[in-house]
């Protein structure tokens, strides 16, 4: 567990307001990603605050960047790769005449 003054001053779980601040949005911006199931997050308590952990917030704008460079390939024209985005592995599809 991180002390105080200990140099890392947010710690594992973020609030609302932190998150909100390192993606640069309002604070319902990150309440409607965590409502929609996009953006992990705990609940302290039955009714209580969000608490995001840091690392979930890490992978899920990785998985941004991720979702970004696949909808910019599949726009740059009719010769897409489609099993590059599709996930699929290259070597067992054949090709269509």
């Amino acid at each position: 567990m991180t002390s105080p003054g200990s140099g890392d001053e947010i710690g594992r779980f973020l609030t609302l307001a932190d998150a909100a601040e390192i993606l640069a949005v309002d604070v319902a911006a990150v309440d409607e990603l965590i409502r929609s199931g996009e953006l992990p997050a705990i609940r302290v308590g039955t009714a209580g605050p969000w608490r995001i952990e840091r690392l979930q917030l890490e992978v899920w704008i990785e998985l941004q960047y991720e979702e970004t460079r696949k909808f910019s390939a599949w726009n740059q024209g009719e010769f897409s790769n489609i099993a590059e985005l599709s996930g699929a592995r290259t070597g067992r599809l054949r090709p269509v005449d």
